[in-house]
């Protein structure tokens, strides 16, 4: 069993100096509902994870978020050549949008690399998926029965968090019936998005003590 090694001190600072930015900046902008984004919710995991070395705070969102933010590096890098992949970056070309807020919304490119250091300084720790796979639930759940819908001229304010609604922001999909959208969501991203991540830390990883 790998002993446990101790986050570096200027890792920890960095990353809060971060998010010393970003945590008001956000909430002024967005309001605290942009925290239900499961991308944003696993900012706030990693920080206090970053600081208390628990192995299942930073385990958690590495498994919930790392397939889909290298998703996301990928749109991003198709989307600077002029080739929108997958829609998921473009909202960060967009030139109405403020430079700065999308400098900050680049840590979706950055934090799973963080993650990854984190996770292999302390230990993977195998609860993280069945604890994410809760946590991300919930956050559906909230999101669809709470927070707005898609909708047209959004602005900045939160709307279709989590895509519990579809894939656009502007309307809500009309594929299949929502709530087979909604268990779409709950059980198929846990095999495509989390499980892989999950079996590769436990391969690669080592183990929490």
């Amino acid at each position: 069993m790998t002993p446990q090694r101790p986050i570096p001190l200027p890792v920890k600072c960095a990353y809060s100096a971060f998010m010393a930015v970003l945590l008001p900046v956000y909430l002024y902008y967005y309001g605290p509902t942009n925290f239900l984004y499961v991308c944003d919710f696993a900012l706030l995991l990693t920080l206090i994870g970053i600081w208390t070395e628990k192995p299942l705070l930073v385990s958690m969102p590495l498994v919930g978020i790392g397939a889909l933010q290298m998703l996301w590096v990928a749109d991003y890098i198709f989307n600077l050549a002029g080739i929108s992949l997958t829609g998921l970056t473009d909202y960060m070309f967009e030139q109405h949008r403020s430079k700065f807020l999308r400098g900050l919304s680049l840590f979706h490119a950055w934090l799973p690399f963080l993650l990854i250091f984190l996770v292999f300084r302390t230990g993977y720790d195998r609860r993280a998926l069945a604890a994410w796979i809760a946590a991300s639930w919930a956050l559906i759940l909230i999101c669809f029965f709470f927070m707005p819908p898609a909708q047209q001229n959004p602005g900045l304010m939160p709307v279709n968090i989590n895509y519990v609604w579809g894939p656009s922001d502007f309307v809500a999909q009309t594929w299949v019936p929502q709530p087979v959208w909604i268990a779409g969501l709950m059980f198929l991203l846990p095999l495509v998005a989390y499980l892989p991540v999950h079996l590769l830390l436990m391969r690669f990883a080592p183990r929490a003590r």
